[in-house]
Parts: C-alpha cells; sequence; structure tokens
C-alpha cells in the first residue's frame, strides 16, 4: 500500500552532501496521525532553534502514521466482552503494537536509510511518541533489541527496573531512557503510581534514565512539544 510521512532535515542536510545524520522515530497520539508532530508539535521549528542555539545535535526525524483499530468481530457476531469503546492503553490485546511494528522495522526504517544520508545503526537510532505513541515505542523497543538505542515516552507510561531486569540485553541495548509528563498529569497519577519514582529506580538500577514534568500542563500539546525540546538536548552526544 502507499503510506505517506513527514521527514526533517537539517538545514546542513542541504549543504554538506557527504554528511550522514542519526534518526529519531517520532510518533503521534491516538486519534492522530503523521501531520501531529509536523503541524501542531512544531517538530521543524523546535529543532531549528535547538540547533542554531547549539542545544542539540543534528539528527533527522521520521514522523509517521502509526494509527490502529481493536479487531472487528465477523459479521454478524457481537463483539467481545469489554471490547466496545476501548481506546489504547485501556486493555490493550496482546501483540496490539505488532502490525505498526512490522512496517516500521521492515519497511520504513529500510526506506529511510536507503533514500537519505543515515548513520545506519541501533546506536545512532531513535523511537520516541506521545501517549499512544509511547505506548508504541515501549512495545516495540521492548521487543527488537537490535534497532534502537534510545527510548523517549511522553505522557504514555513508564519503564520501571524491574521491566528493564526481565527484558533480554535490555541495559546493554538502550543508552538513554527520557520519561515526561504534563504537571496537572502527575498530580494524581494513574494506579497511584508515581512516574518520577518508577524512573528514579530505573535509573538506580544502572540505567540512563531522565525524568522531566512540563509546568503547569496536562495532557496536551504544550506537554508534548517542551518533552520534544528536552528530549532531543540529550540525543546522540
Amino acid at each position: 500500500a502507499m503510506r505517506h510521512c513527514f521527514i526533517y532535515t537539517p538545514a546542513s542536510y542541504e549543504v554538506d552532501l557527504n554528511k550522514r545524520y542519526p534518526v529519531l522515530y517520532l510518533q503521534h497520539g491516538g486519534g492522530e496521525n503523521e501531520y501531529g508532530w509536523a503541524v501542531q508539535g512544531k517538530t521543524g521549528l523546535i529543532m531549528d532553534n535547538l540547533i542554531a542555539a547549539g542545544l542539540a545535535e543534528e539528527f533527522i526525524i521520521v514522523m509517521d502514521n502509526g494509527s490502529w483499530t481493536m479487531p472487528r468481530p465477523a459479521a454478524g457476531e457481537r463483539p467481545a466482552a469489554g471490547q466496545q469503546g476501548r481506546r489504547p492503553g485501556m486493555g490493550l490485546p496482546s501483540g496490539w503494537a505488532d502490525g505498526f511494528m512490522n512496517t516500521l522495522v521492515n519497511d520504513i526504517i529500510p526506506m529511510v536509510d536507503a533514500k537519505y544520508r543515515t548513520i545506519a545503526d541501533k546506536e545512532h537510532r531513535a523511537m520516541a511518541g506521545l501517549s499512544m505513541g509511547a505506548m508504541q515505542t515501549k512495545a516495540i523497543t521492548m521487543s527488537v533489541n537490535d534497532v534502537f538505542s534510545k527510548i523517549g515516552l511522553f505522557s504514555g507510561g513508564t519503564i520501571s527496573a524491574e521491566e528493564a531486569a526481565n527484558t533480554p540485553g535490555f541495559k546493554e541495548t538502550y543508552d538513554l531512557v527520557f520519561v515526561s509528563f504534563g504537571g496537572r498529569e502527575v498530580e494524581n497519577p494513574r494506579g497511584g503510581v508515581d512516574p518520577g519514582e518508577t524512573t528514579a529506580g530505573l535509573k538506580a538500577s544502572g540505567v540512563n534514565a531522565h525524568y522531566y514534568v512540563s509546568p503547569e500542563t496536562a495532557h496536551e500539546w504544550q506537554t508534548w512539544r517542551r518533552s520534544l525540546y528536552q528530549f532531543a538536548q540529550l540525543l546522540f552526544k
């Protein structure tokens, strides 16, 4: 099938035609598409200003469509109990991110590496996302350990020290884990789990983990723009 994505390249990409670049794969949230980060997220403006100020390394950003839907029952059958009205993050079925993971790993990444001047190894490849995109990022990066080396979760869960310990090769593979939320999101954390404490525990276990809280914002684009601003400054140093 034909697909559409946005790809950000730094200004120098068209100047030094011999230079190769790391890549961040950046995913949108539920109910959105590849336009989210490119338009509402102001990704290009954020990166251009960070690079101009010397605060971030130059890298490519790929913003693709990771939308998915719950499996539908066969014609004439009723949905399974509890399946009606379910949203991402609320009782996700096993393997829910496998479809996009297959497309990302087997189609999108090879296409980008073939058509753009990338540094095509996991040390120079990161994945991040907001909300549903963060949950996809976690599901994918904890399923494959030879594709990415940096993880960014914006308003979409955390990774605990126990999860990292139970994921083969996690500490050897990932040299950066960034977790962020809006300040109003963490006033009453889901399930009473403090994401700051969870991330601190991950850091204490030996993982290079960072935690950021966006002041006075909720589950909204200002939180995620600020998160990208902070995360980008840590990448590929």
